[in-house]
């Protein structure tokens, strides 16, 4: 192999392993503000369900 094609391969495998990074990072960053728009959500109220524990008329 000569001295091109070893350096290639390393500049292949580093441009992945930033890239790598780069995802990692920006999911994360995703993520986290994700979650903080979640956080400073105002709490909900509870609403009862519009059909759970209510009587069902059956007609066979």
């Amino acid at each position: 192999m000569d001295i091109n094609s070893i350096m290639a391969s390393q500049l292949r495998s580093l441009q992945s392993t930033v890239q790598m990074s780069v995802l990692s990072k920006s999911l994360s960053m995703g993520s986290s503000a994700a979650l903080e728009m979640l956080n400073s959500l105002p709490d909900q109220p509870t609403v009862a369900h519009p059909h759970k524990g209510n009587s069902v008329d059956v007609q066979v």
